[in-house]
């Protein structure tokens, strides 16, 4: 009895840390150049540390897996994560919880695009190209669309000429804009951004299909976090109005129409995924 005593107290204590300290450890997959992240998480940060009355320190990480071991490790408290991340951290962590996501993550796709001059212009011609994956564990970038390759009977580890993995999404395009590699997939997102902002030559790179839908992207908390900070930080998120100008701006950089509610239960299929396409065991 006295053991478990123990155990609740120093789970409590732990749980409490972060409010003692009065610090919000954040962090975020790279999926996109840090400089970008940068400007996106540091409007975030400062609007969270108005909402919840606490200073932020955003860390940003080199890899994907730095950040589901920062919440494992408990030296992260707040992440932004791709559907599959969120399935690693939830399975290495035993309790993370999902928070809030974009409405938008409710039906993401990816695009899969070639270079204009490389002959591809549907998925059964990308047998025997180069091809770049973004990073091994991005959702939008690796997992769904190689689990719709193979549903399409097509196999990377066999039908490609060669693939690699750049590492983020806007690295893919250059890469298939350059002609450094035939063809590439990235998420729908960033797409649409690097198209908005004339940052990829559309004359040089080509849509060439667009996956179905799938959960993505939320803001994931530890498990044993403060449940009224949990509250604080959700709140936060699903009030953000677009029609509050400085809202607006907010989600426009996170390339959001507002922030909804999420559950573990929204990313079953994401692991199911996952497990079918040999990314997990």
């Amino acid at each position: 009895m006295l053991q478990r005593i123990l155990l609740v107290l120093c789970g409590l204590a732990l749980s409490t840390a972060v409010s003692a300290q009065g610090v919000l450890r954040v962090s975020a997959i790279p999926d996109e150049s840090p400089t970008e992240l940068q400007r996106k998480f540091s409007r975030v940060a400062a609007y969270l540390e108005k909402e919840v009355g606490m200073k932020i320190q955003y860390t940003p990480v080199t890899d994907y897996a730095a950040v589901v071991e920062g919440l494992a490790a408990k030296k992260v408290d707040l992440a932004w994560l791709g559907g599959f991340t969120f399935v690693q951290a939830r399975i290495r962590t035993g309790n993370a919880i999902p928070i809030a996501q974009r409405a938008e993550d409710e039906k993401f796709t990816s695009k899969f695009i070639a270079n204009s001059a490389s002959g591809i212009n549907g998925l059964a011609d990308l047998k025997g190209k180069n091809f770049t994956f973004g990073s091994v564990s991005s959702t939008s970038g690796h997992l769904m669309p190689r689990f719709f390759l193979l549903q399409n009977k097509i196999n990377p580890d066999k039908d490609f000429k060669r693939f690699a993995y750049s590492g983020a999404h806007d690295a893919t395009a250059l890469q298939v804009e350059s002609g450094k590699v035939e063809a590439g997939v990235l998420n729908a997102s960033v797409w649409d951004k690097l198209v908005e902002e004339k940052k990829v030559d559309t004359s040089k790179v080509k849509v060439i299909w667009t996956t179905p839908p799938y959960y993505d992207y939320n803001w994931t908390v530890r498990g044993d976090l403060d449940p009224a900070l949990v509250q604080k930080l959700t709140a936060a998120f699903l009030k953000l109005d677009p029609k509050n100008p400085a809202h607006k701006e907010l989600l426009d950089l996170q390339r959001a129409s507002k922030f909804i509610a999420t559950k573990p239960e929204n990313y079953k299929g994401i692991e199911a995924a996952a497990r079918s396409a040999g990314l997990l065991k």
